[in-house]
């Protein structure tokens, strides 16, 4: 008979040893169900094989440990049990109905065809409701510290527990030294894993599963991220320092793949950062794929705000493109401050911070008039509501730049509780916004991103202009070369705001029509 034992497994229990030497050891005929019947088997309990899910994802509040680790614990946990054991990873595949069926598969394709596991050979121990998904399938449950189905109680702690303990404590906490297996704890003491979880559940930033957002439909991202490489990169490649070369908030690799082209580089290394892990791991397979030039690239999945990315005083050049306004949305001002800090800290002397994204104009509170087209499609329904993405995207094409304001307005940052202040005129038969031009460089910043519209909705631009961005970067320490700059996208304004955004400065009592402000900055940041 075999045992299955699925889980993340991210520590195990001296429990959960206990439990499973009893079985293999106690008496056959007294090991019973979740339901408090004895299992009829004939034969000894022959192998326990480890179901490690999860296995392709790590460094997340959800999954902190990687698999090798893992498996690592598991190996040392089971030296004192006297039955074969086996271990093997099963990969994140979202949320599948069927993930029970899709694990017996991966087992028996892992260990070719070994294990053919079905109710007539096996018993799975679980406590959580996972078990449902093997108990549609028939196969008896041995619920371990499980004692009460319906409320989902247990006689002691699961293993998440003490990892939560820990996150909010330490490994010096009653519950966790007296209920974590010395596997674990060893293991977790020695990589210093205690720390790793502290800082990911301190982070509020990120998602559970390492994402700053789950609303970013990342087939447009990354196919948007390809396209403007080439221009990203020429437009900084002046500036790059070589040596130990950094790009934080990486995406899928595309300027560093740029980069191990130069041929001033060519004896850089380079260090990739990505905090979602879609896209790390598109990072991955083209480092795989043999994509990247130089085989000194090496990236990492981890969050550059709550921690350092870097060793201190090591780099060369640090990158970034359209990170720092991600920050100041979904985190906080002074976890942008610290972002700042952090950057100069890693910096060698000499060292430069190349820092590429969407700035505020000048006069952020000036009140202006703006016009917008009424004839680029529908001026009704603008406030419909939708549940899927695509049909939402859709929807948004549909509509006039006139109605799309009415629709940015009511969902620019309505979560974060932001309420966008408007009145509208009358002038010669045609209406006119009154609004700040903080507002209006918000909407026309954002008003085409109709792909990834919910997930633009919570992003801010405009928080600084180019002067207070520099204020910034010199408290923190940095020098600003004067090759900075911030500019008005020509690109930009040809073909998304000529024709269907115009805006006008109101001077006595006339109005006057002013050229489309600042969007993007290059700030070139260097520590002397």
């Amino acid at each position: 008979m075999n045992l299955l034992f699925p889980g993340r497994h991210q520590l195990l229990t001296n429990f959960q040893f206990d439990y499973l030497n009893t079985l293999i050891n106690g008496n056959h005929h007294s090991t019973k169900d979740i339901n408090g019947d004895v299992i009829e088997r004939a034969e000894p309990i022959e192998s326990i094989i480890f179901a490690v899910t999860s296995a392709n994802h790590h460094n997340t509040r959800r999954n902190p440990l990687p698999f090798y680790l893992r498996a690592i614990a598991v190996q040392d946990f089971v030296r004192g049990l006297s039955v074969s054991t086996y271990i093997y990873g099963i990969d994140d595949v979202g949320s599948l109905e069927n993930f029970a069926t899709y694990t017996l598969k991966r087992i028996r394709h892992e260990s070719e065809d070994l294990f053919d596991l079905h109710p007539g050979n096996t018993a799975v121990i679980c406590s959580t409701p996972v078990l449902e998904m093997y108990e549609r399938l028939g196969f008896k449950i041995l619920p371990a510290e499980l004692t009460d189905r319906k409320l989902w109680q247990h006689s002691v702690s699961l293993p998440w527990d003490i990892v939560e303990k820990i996150a909010n404590h330490d490994l010096e906490d009653q519950v966790v030294k007296t209920e974590m297996h010395i596997s674990s704890r060893e293991l977790w003491k020695k990589y210093k894993l205690d720390t790793r979880v502290q800082l990911l559940f301190r982070d509020k930033m990120i998602g559970d599963d390492g994402d700053i957002t789950t609303t970013r439909d990342y087939n447009t991202y990354v196919r948007q991220m390809d396209e403007i490489a080439e221009l990203k990169y020429q437009k900084v490649i002046s500036y790059v320092r070589a040596g130990r070369v950094g790009d934080i908030g990486c995406a899928v690799g595309s300027w560093i793949k740029l980069a191990c082209q130069d041929a001033k580089l060519r004896e850089s290394d380079f260090y990739g950062v990505e905090v979602a892990r879609h896209l790390f791991d598109i990072c991955e397979q083209r480092k795989h794929n043999g994509d990247f030039k130089n085989p000194f690239v090496f990236f990492s999945q981890r969050n550059a705000v709550t921690g350092l990315a870097y060793e201190k005083n090591s780099m060369n050049t640090i990158h970034t493109s359209s990170l720092t306004h991600e920050i100041e949305s979904y985190g906080s001002r002074e976890e942008l401050l610290h972002f700042i800090r952090n950057r100069f800290e890693e910096l060698a002397t000499g060292g430069i911070w190349i820092n590429r994204d969407v700035v505020g104009p000048p006069d952020k509170g000036k009140m202006i008039w703006m016009t917008l087209s009424t004839t680029d499609g529908r001026n009704d329904d603008w406030d419909k509501t939708f549940d899927a993405r695509e049909s939402l995207t859709n929807y948004l094409a549909g509509l006039s730049t006139h109605a799309r304001f009415l629709r940015f307005a009511n969902d620019f940052r309505k979560v974060e509780g932001y309420k966008l202040a408007f009145t509208t005129e009358l002038i010669n038969h045609e209406v006119y916004f009154a609004l700040t031009l903080k507002d209006a460089c918000e909407f026309m910043s954002r008003k085409d991103y109709t792909d990834n519209w919910e997930s633009e909705m919570h992003e801010h631009f405009c928080y600084w202009d180019f002067d207070e961005w520099k204020a910034a970067m010199k408290a923190a320490g940095f020098s600003i070369l004067p090759e900075s700059y911030a500019t008005a996208n020509p690109w930009i304004i040809k073909n998304r705001l000529e024709g269907k955004v115009t805006l006008y400065d109101k001077v006595e009592d006339s109005l006057q029509r002013v050229d489309y402000p600042v969007s993007h900055m290059i700030l070139l940041a260097e520590k002397q």
